[in-house]
């Protein structure tokens, strides 16, 4: 049976174990030798972060083969056309190519969302939304480029699940451990 450790990574900390310049780490949460890294989050990305002690595990959760969906909760400067939503679903062309249809949908704030420290950025003439995006590939800061794109640039990013795995209630810094066949 393999480990799995569900990681709510809050914001501003590296997704790596090691340390780097004066930047908190995940060695700050957790000290466990045996485990590795099943994807990444940006250092200003924040939620759900797998980490496993199987490597074969690892491997599954975040080859682009698999198409493992991951589900974020972004909130956007602006509010989304049906147009806009419409671009994300079909894909966008960034840079380093197209991407895959996303599931996409405008929701309200996520109910179980913890205050940012700090806080975002406020503007009182430009209302932000939240919007609910499901991809199935993991291209260098997507989901930010993939809203910039549609003129709509991300405020705040948290994965909510990855795979079969959801945030569910936990708080920035907390871990759940579970088992996996």
């Amino acid at each position: 049976m393999s480990k799995v450790i569900l990681f709510n990574k809050p914001f501003r900390v590296l997704s790596q174990f090691r340390a780097h310049e004066d930047k908190v780490t995940l060695a700050h949460y957790i000290d466990d030798k045996s485990l590795r890294l099943a994807g990444r989050l940006d250092f200003d990305s924040e939620g759900l972060l797998l980490l496993t002690d199987d490597g074969k595990l690892a491997a599954k959760i975040t080859d682009p083969k698999y198409k493992n969906p991951k589900t974020y909760w972004v909130q956007v400067e602006g509010l989304p056309t049906r147009e806009s939503l419409t671009q994300l679903q079909e894909g966008i062309r960034l840079k380093d190519g197209f991407t895959r249809p996303a599931e996409v949908c405008l929701i309200n704030e996520p109910d179980t969302l913890w205050k940012r420290d700090p806080p975002i950025r406020y503007r009182a003439n430009i209302p932000t939304s939240w919007i609910e995006l499901t991809i199935r590939e993991g291209k260098n800061r997507q989901i930010r480029r993939m809203t910039a794109a549609i003129g709509h640039p991300t405020l705040r990013l948290i994965r909510a699940r990855a795979g079969e795995w959801l945030l569910d209630k936990l708080q920035p810094g907390e871990i759940r451990i579970i088992r996996h066949r």
